[in-house]
């Protein structure tokens, strides 16, 4: 994969990941409310800088904190009107490409993936299919119904929702990533969505 592709599908599709399904469960509704809430951006920045970064190779003519720079002040965009419901849609296809390669890389070279796999259980939260205030959420995905299956499983088997290996290959037997997911999927049943992102972003 070229270079400056790599980096967009790992900074600025992921990066869209990174916001939604903590943005939408916190109460946000638009990318703007979630990139301008001052814990989910310091989230999104540390995504950014210390996971997805190291996976990148060097993009001629581009500076990469620039990039990433542009790429907050673009999601902070109220004027764009961006709903994160649309970017929480099909996230079967979007994680498996743009997230996952990340957390493979980092695991490989020993790198931190707590912020990746972060995400990951901040989607199998959305996928229960209800808000923290018991509203219903419309889980938009060719796989919703496995989805939310595995996703209403995880109160009895946390893990349910990464043992699908269609999605997730091997990764639910890493403990370098079951830890850290397990331990933010927790946070988020027990403390809700922004109390999780403040803790997450130190």
């Amino acid at each position: 994969m070229e270079p400056y592709e790599l980096m967009k599908l790992r900074l600025l599709n992921a990066g869209h990941q990174a916001l939604c399904y903590f943005g939408y469960l916190g109460g946000h509704r638009y990318v703007h409310e979630a990139a301008t809430d001052p814990a989910l951006a310091k989230f999104l920045l540390d995504y950014m800088d210390l996971e997805a970064t190291p996976t990148l190779r060097p993009v001629p003519g581009v500076d990469l904190d620039g990039y990433k720079r542009t790429l907050v002040e673009r999601f902070s965009n109220a004027e764009v009107r961006d709903t994160l419901a649309r970017l929480c849609a099909e996230s079967s296809d979007r994680i498996p490409k743009w997230l996952l390669p990340v957390v493979r890389e980092q695991l490989a070279r020993g790198g931190p993936v707590t912020r990746a796999a972060a995400v990951v259980a901040s989607w199998a939260r959305y996928a229960e299919g209800s808000d923290e205030s018991g509203e219903p959420i419309v889980v938009v995905d060719r796989l919703g119904d496995r989805l939310m299956a595995a996703a209403k499983a995880q109160r009895q088997r946390p893990t349910a929702f990464i043992e699908d290996r269609e999605l997730f290959g091997d990764l639910a037997d890493d403990e370098r990533f079951v830890a850290p997911y397990l331990r933010v999927l927790e946070s988020l049943h027990a403390e809700g969505a922004r109390a999780t992102v403040r803790w997450l972003a130190g």
